[in-house]
This record gives C-alpha cells, sequence and structure tokens, in this order.
C-alpha cells in the first residue's frame, strides 16, 4: 500500500470519528461553547467533516470529487485553527487542526497531480 493510501484512509476514518463525535458527543457541545460557537454550528462542522470524508472516499473513484473534498475539508480545519487562536488556545490544542489542514492540503496536491 502506498503512503498516499495510508495517509488517505487515515484520513477518512479521522473525520468520520470527528465528525460523528462533533453531532453527537456531548464533550463536542461544551467545547463548542467554550468556542464561542452556537449549536447550528456544531450541527454545520459535523456534517461537512462527514461530507469531506464521503467525498474522499468518492475521491478513490472520481479525482474532480477528491480535490473538492480535500479542499473543502483542510478550509474548513484553517477555520478550526483560527477560532482556536482567536480564543487563545495554546499550541498543543491548537496543533491537530492545523496538522490535518496540511495533511488535507497534501491529499489535495496528490488529487490535482493525478490529473
Amino acid at each position: 500500500m502506498k503512503t498516499f493510501d495510508l495517509l488517505l484512509y487515515f484520513t477518512i476514518v479521522s473525520f468520520v470519528f470527528f465528525g460523528i463525535t462533533c453531532l453527537f458527543s456531548s464533550h463536542m457541545r461544551l467545547e463548542f461553547t467554550r468556542f464561542g460557537l452556537s449549536m447550528l454550528q456544531r450541527l454545520i462542522t459535523g456534517v461537512l467533516q462527514l461530507i469531506g470524508a464521503a467525498g474522499l472516499i468518492v475521491g478513490i473513484f472520481n479525482t474532480y470529487i477528491g480535490i473538492a473534498a480535500s479542499a473543502g475539508l483542510s478550509l474548513l480545519m484553517l477555520a478550526g485553527f483560527i477560532v482556536r487562536v482567536k480564543i487563545k488556545d495554546g499550541v498543543y490544542k491548537s496543533s491537530p487542526a492545523l496538522i490535518f489542514m496540511v495533511l488535507c492540503g497534501i491529499i489535495c496536491y496528490k488529487f490535482i497531480d493525478m490529473l
């Protein structure tokens, strides 16, 4: 299995987990309150994470969908990183959003390279 495949599958599983957690976890409800975000924003974030994960799965067969999904997830993680910086979370708490933003950017680049 190629490194790209491992990265892609890891990202898919992560965003399915994050999306479900965002929608149903009481801990995430408290986190979004701490972020100063509404319940609707939490639900939208969870749904976008699940749609992004589904888009990455479809991207295995359709490169254009993979590009759109990985770019969208990268932007979503950029927004998450900005929220963390805005509320003055430290580097440790902010780093997952930044790392996933970069991972999704790499995936997007690789999908574009496949064209």
